[in-house]
Order: C-alpha cells, then sequence, then structure tokens
C-alpha cells in the first residue's frame, strides 16, 4: 500500500513537472520570437537556423528554388558576412545592443545584422497553404487590425500599396508602436528595432521584397508576389510576436 502511494506521489510530480516544463517552453518560445536570430548562435558565432518546412512547401505561391537559394545562399551569406564583420568588434552583440546603436556601426553590422534578423522572422511568419484556402487573422491581432484599420481588407490594401512603393530593395512591416498597430517601411536590411528607423516599433509582420525572394518565379511583378504572399501568410505566428511585445 505504501509502494503504490509512493509511486503514485512519485508519478503526479514527475506530471507536475512535466506540466511546468509545457508552460516554460511555451512561454519561453513566444518571448524568444523577437530575439529569434540570437537564438542561433554556435560558440559566439551566428549560425543559419533551418527553414521550419521543406523548400517546396509554400508552392503554388513561392516556388522551391526561390526558397532554397533565398535560404541557402541569400541568408547564408548575412549570416557569413555578420560573423565576419564582429570579429573586430567587442560591444554588445545581441541584437538590442545592435540594433539600439546600428546608425553607429560599421555598415557591414548594420546590413548583415539586418539581413539576418529579417530574414530568420521572415520564415517563421510562413507556412504552407497548397489550396489558398481563406487566410484570415484571429485572436488579439485579428481585433487589434480592425480597431486601428475598420476593416481587415483595409489594412490588407494598405500594407499591399506601402510593399509595392519600395524603391528598390527593402521590406515592409507591420509593427505595435505606442499600443497601436502601424504599417512601415525599411530600405535595404534595417528593420523597425533600429535606432536609425523612421518608425521604430515592435515586429509583426515582415515582407521581404527583395528581387531575389520573388524573381525567379515572378520577374518584375512585385504586386503578384505581394498577392500570392498572402496566401502563405502565418497568422498563428504572427499572434505570438503580437502578444510577445
Amino acid at each position: 500500500m505504501e509502494n503504490n502511494r509512493r509511486d503514485f506521489l512519485k508519478k503526479s510530480a514527475l506530471l507536475g513537472l512535466a506540466g511546468l516544463a509545457t508552460n516554460l517552453m511555451s512561454e519561453e518560445k513566444l518571448n524568444a520570437l523577437d530575439n529569434l536570430a540570437g537564438e542561433t548562435k554556435d560558440g559566439g558565432k551566428f549560425t543559419l537556423p533551418a527553414l521550419p518546412y521543406a523548400y517546396d512547401a509554400l508552392e503554388p505561391f513561392i516556388d522551391a528554388q526561390t526558397m532554397q537559394i533565398h535560404h541557402d545562399k541569400h541568408h547564408q551569406a548575412y549570416v557569413d558576412k555578420l560573423n565576419k564583420a564582429l570579429e573586430a568588434y567587442n560591444g554588445d552583440q545581441t541584437w538590442s545592443g545592435l540594433f539600439s546603436q546600428a546608425s553607429k556601426l560599421d555598415v557591414a553590422i548594420r546590413n548583415n545584422g539586418g539581413g539576418h534578423y529579417n530574414h530568420s522572422l521572415f520564415w517563421q511568419l510562413m507556412k504552407a497553404n497548397p489550396k489558398g484556402d481563406a487566410n484570415l487573422p484571429n485572436g488579439k491581432l485579428g481585433d487589434q487590425i480592425i480597431a486601428d484599420f475598420n476593416t481587415f481588407d483595409i489594412f490588407k490594401k494598405e500594407f499591399s500599396e506601402k510593399s509595392l512603393k519600395i524603391f528598390g530593395s527593402g521590406w515592409c512591416w507591420l509593427i505595435e508602436q505606442n499600443g497601436k498597430l502601424k504599417i512601415t517601411t525599411t530600405p535595404n536590411q534595417d528593420n523597425p528595432l533600429m535606432d536609425c528607423a523612421a518608425d521604430k516599433g515592435h515586429p509583426i509582420l515582415a515582407l521581404d521584397v527583395w528581387e531575389h525572394a520573388y524573381y525567379l518565379k515572378y520577374q518584375n511583378k512585385r504586386a503578384d508576389y505581394i498577392t500570392a504572399w498572402w496566401n502563405v501568410l502565418n497568422w498563428q505566428q504572427a499572434e505570438n510576436q503580437y502578444l510577445a511585445k
């Protein structure tokens, strides 16, 4: 009887610890989204995070060849060049440390640091949706979009138009700024966390409009790429990002 009681208590304790660990992991994952690329350090060096899906997972909207080249070549190059640029830098190498003084840093750190962070977030904010089923936000982020833009269609139109109008290479963002959502853009590999950003805020959505993100499939038709991207947007991850602010 006493042995059974001990076994029961042990099992209960283990279950309790497992539940606690699950909650902690969930909270850690939620809070880590803003530092996503920072979790890919190995021996003091940044490393390329694996895609959270297969290269062809976003077909037919974003093709496998583009995903492979974009991730394995372009993103890898940002990581390699960032590590090289940081060899002579003795300052704070956390994202908050780098981005808070991006305007004062060597341009190689700013450009490649932004490239690594931005892409690490970008991959997570997409998911497979081969049939192009209705892909709409819900939860608190969905409610806030309606509160700040009146309708989802108005928000989508404004985001698409701003993405389309970026001259040259850059990114379009949905950020949280002083309790409200705002659509903003950055040139090159800058982002809204940098001190040089015209509009600073917490990133929630990120759309890469560099030509290498779409040229193989869409050539110069950036508008078609933007339209396609809405089909693979991972709203659950965007919700997590919003709640982690």
